[in-house]
């Protein structure tokens, strides 16, 4: 099969998304389908490359606001070699619609998360803004793709009780695969982290991530000096691209005066697991997630985990976890109480393999192709 890829990020661009589309391409790749990406160009990248297998364009915008209409041109010269053309939401969902149109191709685009009418629940919205933000969110929906790939259970929830007029038979769940070989527990002993940052026999807490508002990285902090636990380091890995929501955060650190608190740059995705490794329990305090990297993560490197209770979190998390209410700081610090105690719920780890995604795809794109 020839699928092309419609997205507005694309690795080396990083987050949950970019992440599922890197696997998910590479491993159609190996399994011998031609994949193409039309992507947005930004810094340090070619405007075309082949990457393990993928064959990656990249055009250059201003911002990924911008793509949904400079991507278009590209998009439908592209589309006349496709059998299938995949996107996701936003920005990249319309120049994939209409290249599917003219070129008459089938389209299948990828929800993460719905929040028709819940931006400003889940960012610093104002109402205006949150209302102007579902208006432009509707007509995504509405463009009518072939399939509609969700992340999560979650997820199709999100979509069928806000989008009535899809039907849930135009509708697929397919979780985002994790690479269990990289988050693997027997490689990683996190000891030499452990001594790096001198924390001696501490127990640790770690929370990593972007500062995105529905991250919830606030409510941790808040929660470190309400945590009734004598020898605490919380450890806190925030990435800087929501540079004024980071400011803001090191700011309530600072004015918190507290040597818990240690908080680090970027790490490099090799060495993620190493810090995972060093932790000894991982929070996750999201007030939404799709599918929840973090948490299948921690799970998967065998952490218990402080999760909020909301969205697809119950889906992904497993193995030892605590559940607790969103958005509040003392439920977080209860939580790691619990963790800090092993009073924690004890499941068998769930496993969300990349090769059970490729092969969820290839079945839907087949199915597809059927009906031509």
């Amino acid at each position: 099969m020839k699928i092309l890829f419609i997205l507005d990020n694309y690795w080396p661009f990083r987050g949950g998304a970019e992440t599922l589309f890197k696997n998910l391409a590479e491993g159609l790749a190996k399994e011998g389908n031609s994949i193409t990406v039309l992507t947005r160009r930004i810094k340090g990248t070619k405007g075309f490359e082949k990457l393990n297998g993928v064959k990656i364009h990249r055009i250059s915008t201003l911002n990924r606001y911008l793509f949904t209409f400079l991507a278009i041109p590209k998009a439908i010269s592209l589309a006349k070699e496709a059998d299938i053309i995949h996107t996701t939401t936003f920005n990249s969902a319309f120049p994939a619609w209409i290249a599917a149109k003219i070129s008459r191709k089938h389209s299948l685009i990828t929800i993460h998360e719905v929040w028709m009418g819940k931006w400003e629940q889940y960012t610093d919205m104002g109402w205006l803004n949150a209302a102007v933000h579902t208006l432009l969110e509707s007509p995504i929906y509405r463009l009518g793709f072939d399939k509609y790939i969700c992340v999560s259970n979650s997820t199709k929830k999100q979509l069928l009780s806000s989008c009535r007029w899809i039907s849930a038979g135009k509708t697929e769940v397919i979780y985002n695969g994790l690479d269990y070989a990289h988050f693997n527990p027997k490689k990683h002993d996190g000891k030499a982290i452990r001594k790096k940052l001198n924390l001696g026999k501490s127990f640790v807490c770690l929370t990593y991530g972007r500062a995105a508002p529905s991250k919830g990285m606030e409510y941790a902090v808040k929660s470190v000096p309400l945590a009734r636990i004598k020898n605490l380091k919380y450890l806190f890995i925030i990435t800087r691209d929501y540079s004024e929501r980071y400011q803001n955060i090191t700011k309530t650190i600072k004015r918190m005066n507290t040597d818990r608190i240690i908080l680090l740059e970027s790490v490099n995705y090799n060495e993620l697991p190493d810090y995972i490794a060093a932790a000894d329990c991982i929070a996750v305090p999201s007030l939404s997630e799709g599918f929840g990297y973090t948490a299948a993560e921690a799970s998967a490197m065998g952490k218990p985990v402080v999760a909020s209770n909301t969205t697809s979190l119950p889906e992904t998390v497993s193995g030892k976890f605590v559940l607790v209410e969103p958005k509040s700081p003392k439920a977080i610090a209860e939580g790691i109480e619990r963790a800090y105690n092993k009073k924690y719920s004890r499941t068998a780890l769930r496993k969300f393999t990349i090769e059970e995604n490729v092969k969820s795809h290839i079945q839907v794109y087949k199915n597809l192709l059927r009906k031509l």
